[in-house]
């Protein structure tokens, strides 16, 4: 059994207001029809133009959003009709990095606080077993525990996200939906936190939805990869398949966008 499985998912929210001033009714679907699963133990690459929907569906994986439609079941359980203490257990296995490292971390919260917010939420450890917990991974994530005592505006964009990775291993998850994670960063910096997540799955034996727009991220990164365009998710096959032989013509559209790196770069 897959340990994520997504079925005919869909998603819609409403255009906003018109050039005129008043309130739109109609709706633009952000997600159509949407079927896939995740192994344990694999990278799922996510890729697509900025607006194809990958973020809505990677949200609904987690259930930050509702879906107008569809099932998400992880490791055979249903995740949307989970409540009460089902689902606090469901989030503890399911966390989520964000796509940004500077608007992702509260700037008035030393790190100690942001780190260990998902334990305070879920668990009744004491505040001394906490910090021990958060200088435990804030160096599995290369940072020194002396970072527990600052705050994000001391620290570079590359090491706010790792600072966003330790937070997002805090309780210890089976499932990350890493959304953009570099696409922030710069390309030295990003390379990095990507060698890093490689590191950290091996580690921790985690499996990640990738969502990215960089298909060479996700030819490094991922197991499989699956292309979304406008809300639909037009091919899915291993990494070897869809980088050298896509089937689907806006797939041959993404690799021709992509610049070949020289043998030495790679």
């Amino acid at each position: 059994m897959s340990l994520v499985h997504a079925a005919h998912l869909v998603k819609s929210f409403s255009s906003g207001q018109s050039a005129f001033g008043s309130t739109s009714t109609s709706r633009v679907r952000a997600v159509n029809d949407v079927s896939f699963e995740i192994e344990a133990g694999e990278t799922l690459g996510l890729v697509g133009e900025s607006g194809s929907g990958k973020s809505t569906l990677g949200r609904m994986l987690l259930r930050l959003i509702d879906p107008d439609f569809g099932t998400v079941h992880f490791d055979g359980q249903d995740v949307l009709a989970a409540r009460g203490g089902d689902l606090r257990r469901l989030r503890r296995d399911m966390q989520i990095i964000f796509q940004d490292p500077y608007g992702s971390l509260d700037p008035r919260m030393t790190v100690e606080a942001i780190v260990c917010e998902p334990i305070v939420v879920h668990d009744s450890q004491s505040r001394s077993g906490r910090r021990r917990r958060a200088a435990e991974m804030l160096r599995a994530v290369g940072m020194d525990d002396s970072a527990l005592r600052r705050y994000p505006h001391e620290f570079s964009g590359g090491q706010r996200q790792r600072i966003g990775i330790a937070r997002a291993l805090m309780l210890r998850p089976r499932f990350i939906v890493a959304d953009e994670p570099v696409s922030a960063l710069d390309v030295s910096v990003g390379a990095q936190i990507v060698n890093l997540l490689r590191q950290l799955q091996k580690e921790f034996q985690l499996t990640y939805l990738f969502i990215s727009h960089s298909l060479p991220v996700v030819r490094y990164l991922a197991n499989r990869v699956a292309v979304m365009k406008h809300g639909e998710l037009v091919e899915c096959g291993t990494t070897e398949q869809i980088t050298t032989a896509p089937r689907h013509e806006y797939t041959r559209t993404l690799l021709a966008a992509t610049p070949e790196l020289e043998p030495a770069a790679k």
